[in-house]
């Protein structure tokens, strides 16, 4: 991850844009006029809970859902009227996975490659170079139902890849795979990008939005809230400490009591106790025992954390990205 793009990415046309993405679900608005670009080589997070409209967003983006309003463009083509040839730049990684249990992971790549109408020749050559990408070029002949989750999910990502897209976009793509795996997937991300592969990566997984993310773009209730590059996130909170309270009792009448004091911009129950968002930790501090004592709560010990992009989260939002 480059924390401020190269200047060759910043300055080249984008492979997607999208423009005020607005969808419905009955009374529910899903997606909430979204708009952001990526540009080729980049990696942009939507970093966001379960919930948070991701998963909709996608799939307005890939043409597998129709916005009530905005567009979308890829490598130049407008979903709405150039479906076809916008679909054809995206290579899609679901969460679910899209393979045949009874084919080899193999056999699972030659069938999407002919689905694609790839050539013989090249699609063999494109299938031996994204086992070598994902990391599974020694597993190929490997039925898909006997492998583990991790390698499936890998092998998923390689069908993404097949086809040689411009835009690559991974929904989740290390949920519930072992850690070997997930590092796996996490350098092969890393790689692509570095070869000028847009990506678009959503995740709720903080580390790995830290490690692979040129662009963030934090959403909440199916709108972006923020979005920049994690140094200019950590700007928007200034100075503010996060305060992470180890402590037993009723922590979430705590959390709410602490949201109250002066200074504070917002306060959570975690396990274990509760993280404060405030101007001065020090200043906090005194407070903070007194209103938990009032409480009946046990404080077992208090942290001040540098600012993050947990800290930004819970800023921006007033819950853990993880809620």
């Amino acid at each position: 991850m480059t924390d401020s793009g190269s200047p060759s990415t910043a300055d080249a046309a984008p492979v997607l844009r999208c423009e005020g993405l607005v969808r419905r679900f009955g009374e529910r608005t899903a997606v909430d006029d979204i708009s952001f670009s990526i540009a080729p080589g980049e990696t942009y997070g939507l970093l966001g809970p379960n919930g948070a409209g991701k998963t909709t967003a996608i799939s307005i983006i890939a043409g597998v859902l129709a916005a009530d309003s905005g567009s979308v463009v890829v490598a130049g083509h407008p979903m709405r009227t150039d479906a076809g040839r916008a679909r054809g730049a995206i290579g899609l990684v679901p969460q679910e996975l899209a393979l045949y249990p009874d084919l080899t992971i193999q056999e699972n790549l030659r069938f999407f490659g002919r689905l694609q109408r790839m050539p013989r020749r090249h699609l063999a050559r494109r299938i031996d170079e994204v086992l070598e990408v994902v990391g599974l070029a020694d597993r190929a002949k490997d039925r898909v139902d006997v492998c583990s989750g991790g390698m499936k999910r890998r092998a998923n990502i390689a069908v993404g890849l097949l086809h040689e897209p411009r835009l690559l976009i991974l929904d989740e793509p290390t949920v519930g795979v072992d850690p070997q795996s997930r590092h796996q997937i996490l350098a092969s991300v890393e790689a692509l990008g570095g070869a000028g592969l847009a990506v678009l990566y959503t995740t709720h997984y903080m580390e790995e939005a830290e490690r692979l993310c040129d662009r963030l773009g934090i959403i909440d209730a199916g709108r972006i809230v923020a979005e920049g590059t994690r140094r200019e996130l950590v700007e928007r909170i200034g100075e503010h400490d996060r305060v992470v309270v180890t402590a037993a009792g009723p922590t979430a009448e705590f959390a709410a009591a602490a949201g109250e004091l002066p200074g504070v911009h917002a306060a959570r129950p975690v396990d274990g106790g509760l993280e404060v968002l405030a101007d001065s930790a020090a200043a906090l501090l005194a407070p903070l025992v007194t209103t938990g004592e009032h409480l009946g709560v046990t404080i077992a010990g208090i942290e001040v954390v540098e600012p993050d992009l947990e800290a930004v989260f819970l800023h921006l939002t007033g819950r853990a990205l993880r809620d």
